[in-house]
């Protein structure tokens, strides 16, 4: 999954630089990014489909929404304070990847490259039998239409879910190092398949 121009939100109930940060775990895209982005705000883990609830009950002063929260963070009175998807493209002139497959390198190349074509299948399954494939996904929403839903799809599952290509295999390689000379993730290497 990457996002083109849109990512993770973060959301308050007012504007300004926010105090205390509900975020959706530690070792999320979201958090690396809000990291990257705003180094010294303080953070706190809620489990992602909570965090909403603690913005707008006033628990933390601002929550990093994924997932459909994103579009549904309004109703309950709350403001946009960054979409760090947006950062990202002005930081980087890139997509930002925000869900990858992987698979251990020790378990080999034989067993990646089975996966891949499996996950490219499914892919092709549900694109040729969209309608079903949006009735399937709407079953596992929280709270949205199935037309928000059918919006949520299209923002991540795009043309670089297919292939992500060398825009996004730069996109990946980019995050990793800036993750890292932030010190904020080991080293790993990386072997696309």
């Amino acid at each position: 999954s990457m996002g083109v121009g849109y990512g993770p939100v973060l959301v308050g109930r007012r504007a300004g630089r926010p105090g205390l940060v509900a975020v959706p775990g530690r070792y999320t895209t979201a958090t690396l990014l809000l990291r990257l982005a705003l180094p010294d705000v303080p953070t706190v883990e809620v489990p992602f489909d909570r965090v909403l609830d603690a913005v707008s009950l006033g628990v933390v002063d601002a929550g990093l929404l994924i997932h459909e929260a994103q579009l549904t963070y309004r109703r309950l009175g709350l403001v946009k304070l960054m979409d760090l998807g947006e950062w990202w493209e002005r930081e980087t002139r890139l997509p930002l990847p925000l869900g990858l497959n992987v698979v251990r390198k020790d378990l080999g190349m034989e067993l990646a490259i089975e996966v891949r074509d499996a996950l490219r299948e499914s892919l092709r399954y549900a694109e040729s039998h969209r309608e079903e494939a949006l009735r399937y996904a709407h079953g596992f929403s929280r709270g949205i239409e199935l037309r928000e839903t059918e919006r949520f799809v299209e923002m991540y599952v795009n043309r670089l879910t297919f292939d992500m290509g060398h825009e996004g295999r730069r996109a990946v390689e980019r995050l990793l190092q800036w993750g890292r000379d932030e010190g904020l993730l080991r080293h790993s290497e990386v072997e696309f398949v």
